[in-house]
């Protein structure tokens, strides 16, 4: 049961500062619905590069170790878990004359389409069937299920870190 999932999102900045901020790993737990810590693990950066991330849900906490796949500023990032059981990445291009939303002053500011998506391999299957036996199908439903309500919860995350909105604002306080 692999799949592939991608959303988008107009975000606020230039293609340039979204690659920042969204290459910079350690700022994940600003935006991700799961990750709560990211680490490089040395000094390296660029493809090859290998971060560990910590995640959570209510359910269970766990770590990963990845690897940087892509890394074009201004257009892709992207890293593969495992490595080689799932790739999550971002692609930026301009989207010169789309609306922000929530932007309606026509101030003309720069305006990225930002996509997120996620893949996996068929390494994934084989290490859920090693690692859950008959309940693999199932560990792997729920993981898509996140991925999909995930992706465009991050997304609308990263909008607001770029925008520079805070918690209180994004909750009408």
């Amino acid at each position: 049961m692999t799949y592939e999932i991608e959303d988008s999102l107009v975000v606020p900045g230039t293609p340039e500062d979204v690659y920042a901020l969204l290459s910079d790993v350690t700022r994940t737990a600003e935006w991700s619905q799961q990750c709560y810590r990211c680490d490089w693990e040395d000094d390296t950066r660029g493809v090859g590069a290998r971060f560990t991330g910590w995640n959570r849900t209510p359910v269970r906490e766990w770590h990963t170790t990845s690897e940087v796949v892509a890394d074009v500023p201004g257009e892709h990032f992207a890293w593969s878990v495992g490595p080689g059981r799932a790739e999550w990445g971002y692609r930026m291009e301009r989207a010169d004359g789309a609306s922000e939303p929530g932007r309606a002053d026509g101030s003309g500011a720069p305006r990225t389409l930002l996509t997120e998506y996620t893949r996996t391999t068929p390494l994934f299957e084989t290490t859920f069937a090693e690692r859950y036996g008959d309940r693999a199908e199932e560990e792997m439903a729920a993981r898509r299920s996140a991925a999909e309500s995930g992706i465009p919860a991050t997304l609308e995350a990263i909008r607001k870190v770029l925008a520079g909105e805070s918690a209180a604002e994004s909750a009408g306080e």
